[in-house]
This record gives C-alpha cells, structure tokens and sequence, in this order.
C-alpha cells in the first residue's frame, strides 16, 4: 500500500448518475410504492444496525468505564522513552499561552521530553507569543512555517516530526490543555510492540459559552465516555483521534508521516496503521481540556471538515480494508461501521424525506412501517448520550441539555449530506481551522477520583490495557 493511501482523486459522480438512474429504472419497472418501501426496509435495517452497536457501547460504558477511571494509575513511572509533543498553530493568539503553559506543566523527565510548537504561517500575534515562550523556557521548540505552506495541520507536523528523534510522537491542538499526567497515561501503552497508537481522552472545558457549547460538550461525554470507550472494550478498535493522541514514531515515519491530501488526519492515519497490522488503543484516563466551538457558523465549519474527510476515508479505504490479512471478519465490520458514521445522517435526511412523501400520499408504505426509522435513528444515540451524563456525573440540570440535539441533528443532517454531494462531484477543498474564542475553563463533567480498585472485582473486558498485557 502507498505511504498515503487517501492521496487519489476524490469525485465519484457517476456513482450518483448510477444511483438515479438506478432509482429511475426501479420505479418505472415496480411502481414508486414498492420501490420506496424497499429502500425503507434498506434503511431500517442500516439504522437497526447501527442502533445495536450504539446500545452495546452505551452498555459497556454503564458497566465498566467508571472502573477504569479508578484503575488508571497503573504502570504511570516504569515506563518513559523518548518522548516529542508536536502542536500546530495557525492564528492561535487567544489560546496558544494556555497551550504552552500546559506543555510545560507535563509530568515527564525532562531529557526524554521534547516540546516542538508550529507557527504555521499566523499573521496574528502567534509567532511572537510562541517565541515569547521559548526564550523563557529553552524545553519549547518553535518552528516557523512561511505563510501559504500548504499541507494544513498535517504539513506543519510533518515539518516538526523532520526535527525530532523520539520513539513516541504525541500530538494536542492549539486549544488544548493535557492534565499534567496525560503523557505518561498515553505513553505507557506502547509497551506493547503491537500498539500503534493511543488516543485519550478530551473534555470540553467551556460548555457554558452558548447553547452551541453546551451540546458538544454533551457529545464529547457520549463520544468519549461512550463511543470510543465501547469501540475498545468490546473490538479493541478505537479510533487514532488526531489531538491527545500518541503515535510509534517508527511507525509514522514507516507509513510516509500524516496524509497532506485529507482534511481528516486522524481518521486516514488511523486505517494506515490498522493495515499495516498494528492497534489503535484508547485510555480514558489520558484526559485533555478542549475548546468547543460557540456558534452554529463555527459548527458547521467543523463537522463539513470532519463529514468531508471521514467519507473520503470510506470511499478510499474500504476495498483495501476488505482484503486485509490483520482484521478479523468481525473487526472488519465494525471498521466499516465507524467509516460509515458520517453517512448514516446522509440516510437519516433520506428516511425523513420518505415520511414526508408518505404523509403526502406518495408510496403505499403505511406510516406505521415508518416508525422503525424514526425510533432506531434517535434510541440508539440517545442512550450513549445519556449514560455519558452518568459516567460523566453531569449536574443533574445537564440533562436538559440532550434537547440541544434535536436542532443540532437536523443541522448535521444537512451538513453531512451536504459534504456527500460535494464530495462524490469532487468538488475541491482544503483544510480550514476551527476558529477559536479563548475560552476559560469551566468544565461541567466531575470525574470519578483516582482510588484503589476494590481487591474483588468482576471480569471485564480490557478497555483499559495494563502496559505489557497480552492482546
């Protein structure tokens, strides 16, 4: 496989000609009743799907994730190879000294530790902040990236990676803040020559800012707390999660660095690392401040970006997911699930679209056949929304804020769907930054305190891995 495997064209429009035509040819042959009630029986099953994987993670977080968070201090000194954090920063002025004061404050030897910040060619007051910095502290490194350097937040880590020799690459956005013992939670996993990588844990720090803020930090704690942490206790498959995250520097350097031809980093560099063999582990005690974005404007920017790249990822890696020798059948599937996660909203917007055409005398469907599209769509993520707020140990007003998702679903509907239609006609498009607000910290969430674990527990599944244990 090619050090980048996502590095072809991306529009597929004939793809979409075949789907209408498809639709088209249906139709006139069976009549539009029996057509449509075929593609709601498609979608049912696609939702009944997805609605079991949600409630399998959301059982599996309910069950275990609080007592991991109290397992979380095992193997923290035994373990500290050479280490460097790589940041990038474009426009970074409202954030960047909250970043670099939390850079230092890491709890790690000094002579295994490298500390490397991108000024990717900021016309703000970045650069002098950054250089600010290191003429304080001689740990910070600071390279500056002219202005047009192109390549986006993976060329200015694939500069700063040039300057290093470290066996661990740990990487944070401009906006975050790691807890102090973030470094070491991440880099005890690869002890474990099998490990790839490891992503933490991030919780969003401002999610009192706005009704916009409040609703992802909710997501964060369901796709956190939740998502990935189900995706590792039950496949051991979570996701490399591009900030807050580690990375075998052998590795990265094997697989060519991160891909400048995807707008999704995270998401490319994570199929390369499964398929060249190697694991993806996730530690829920790794825990990272991050700022959310306010508004709905900021919001919509973000997840295009992320809908945009996770569906390439999908049209680019499937075929050779499918053929890969290091998966299981089973792994496979739930590979393809997660690459297909920012085109169920796609089939979300569709399924609506049929009720709204049934409501109007269009198909022979009855509406009660209907109403497994709308009940799978919303359970599923409803219970991983909720049993994040539990594990989370929200304020009990908090709940109230899982109506903000009902807005903020329609509006992804259109975003994704949106992203899928530019995407297949290859529309062009560049990494964009998520603009910042500076935000202070006002964390919402109560993590579970640090503690002995009882000396009797029940089985678990190994969501949290001790450094050296078996796969």
């Amino acid at each position: 496989m090619a050090a980048h495997g996502a590095d072809r064209p991306e529009g597929r429009p004939l793809v979409l000609v075949a789907y209408l035509l498809g639709l088209a040819g249906a139709i006139a042959a069976f009549g539009i009743g029996p057509t449509l009630g075929v593609v709601a029986g498609a979608l049912n099953v696609v939702f009944g799907v997805y609605f079991c994987r949600h409630l399998a993670f959301a059982v599996a977080a309910a069950r275990w994730a609080e007592r991991d968070l109290l397992a979380a201090d095992v193997g923290l000194d035994s373990y500290t190879p050479p280490v460097a954090v790589l940041v990038g920063c474009k426009n970074e002025e409202l954030v960047v000294d909250g970043m670099v004061a939390a850079l230092l404050a890491l709890d790690y030897p000094t002579d295994r530790l490298t500390l490397v910040v991108v000024d990717d060619g900021s016309d703000d007051a970045t650069g002098a902040k950054l250089d600010a910095w290191a003429v304080r502290d001689p740990r910070l490194r600071v390279l500056h990236r002219a202005p047009g350097s192109g390549g986006g937040k993976s060329g200015a880590l694939n500069e700063a990676l040039a300057l290093v020799d470290a066996e661990i690459v740990l990487v944070f956005d401009a906006d975050h803040e790691p807890e102090p013992t973030a470094l070491r939670r991440l880099v005890r996993h690869f002890r474990d020559p099998s490990v790839g990588a490891v992503m933490g844990r991030c919780v969003i720090r401002n999610g009192q800012d706005s009704t916009m803020a409040n609703t992802v930090f909710v997501d964060y704690l369901s796709g956190y707390l939740v998502n990935e942490y189900g995706r590792q206790a039950l496949f051991e498959l979570p996701a490399y999660g591009g900030a807050n995250c580690a990375v075998r520097a052998s590795t990265l350097r094997a697989l060519g660095g991160w891909n400048p031809e995807t707008v999704t980093e995270d998401t490319d560099l994570t199929l390369r690392i499964l398929l060249m063999g190697q694991r993806v582990r996730y530690d829920v005690s790794a825990i990272d401040f991050e700022e959310a974005v306010v508004s709905a404007q900021r919001f919509w920017k973000q997840r295009y970006r992320w809908a945009r790249g996770h569906q390439k990822c999908l049209r680019d890696y499937w075929r050779p997911l499918m053929r890969s020798p290091h998966l299981s059948p089973l792994e496979k599937v739930e590979t393809t699930l997660f690459l297909g996660v920012y085109h169920v909203p796609v089939l979300s917007g569709l399924g609506l679209l049929l009720t709204v055409l049934r409501a109007f005398g269009v198909g022979d469907l009855p509406v009660i056949g209907l109403l497994p599209l709308s009940m799978l769509l919303f359970i599923g993520p409803l219970a991983e929304l909720c049993v994040g707020l539990l594990v989370g140990r929200v304020e009990r007003r908090s709940a109230w804020r899982l109506l903000g998702f009902l807005p903020a679903f329609a509006l992804s509907i259109w975003i994704t769907s949106r992203a899928y239609v530019d995407g297949m006609l290859g529309r062009p498009y560049s990494w964009v930054k998520t603009s910042r607000s500076g935000a202070t910290s006002t964390v919402l969430a109560t993590p579970p305190p640090v503690a002995a674990v009882p000396a009797q527990t029940p089985a678990r599944p190994r969501s949290f891995a001790s450094p050296g244990e078996d796969r």
